[in-house]
């Protein structure tokens, strides 16, 4: 049977509880035995750690301690694969550019906060987006630093009606990497649990957590 750990805390504001309790139901359908923690704490133990085929963290801004980033950092090094979701992973722990450097992206804006945008399917043949289209979105569109190493399946485009300097700027939504032997499945929409009445962005990141943890 293939296990998940969910990790979920830091800002409230990004609804993590809500979102995990989106997201277990669906791994559990799918046959995955689900551990939900709200300590960093786990990261201490690499046996535990281990003992999982994906890790999913759900933890805005925050901090995690040198110990706690290793066990992660490592875990997913070793074979624990790793999927999340807007600020839940990418606006994670911003003192630690190892974390991101795994992550493959950090958050630094949201230019107009909620605003209405597109995200653009750009490869229709990976298993994560096949055979889904374009579609809008209501919520905040990510600005990122992102590693340029990312395997990009989705973009969207700024405006440049917030700020003029950044119009037509294409920014990945939806990437897959690898971190020595763990996948990596990041998506940047999410803002609140609502965003995944939407059934485009719920699919995208039922999709990537499957295909992290090397069920799809």
């Amino acid at each position: 049977m293939p296990s998940a750990l969910f990790t979920w805390g830091g800002w409230e504001g990004h609804e993590p509880k809500q979102c995990v309790d989106i997201f277990v139901p669906i791994l559990e359908r799918h046959g995955f035995d689900v551990e939900v923690t709200g300590t960093l704490d786990v990261y201490l133990d690499p046996t535990h750690l281990r003992s999982f085929d994906l890790i999913v963290p759900v933890w805005t801004m925050s901090s995690i301690t040198k110990e706690q980033e290793t066990g992660l950092l490592t875990a997913v090094h070793d074979g624990v694969n790793l999927a999340g979701w807007h600020g839940g992973m990418a606006d994670s722990f911003h003192n630690n550019p190892g974390y991101q450097f795994m992550v493959g992206g950090q958050w630094v804006a949201h230019p107009g906060n909620i605003i209405d945008f597109t995200v653009q399917i750009t490869n229709q043949d990976d298993p994560i987006t096949a055979g889904l289209s374009d579609f809008a979105l209501h919520s905040e569109q990510y600005y990122l630093h992102v590693d340029p190493s990312n395997e990009v399946l989705a973009t969207t485009t700024f405006s440049g009606e917030r700020l003029p300097w950044i119009e037509g700027t294409v920014m990945p939504v939806v990437w897959k990497r690898r971190w020595g032997g763990g996948r990596v499945f990041y998506c940047s929409l999410g803002h609140h649990a609502s965003d995944f009445d939407v059934p485009e962005a719920r699919t995208i990141v039922e999709r990537g957590m499957l295909w992290a943890s090397g069920a799809r």
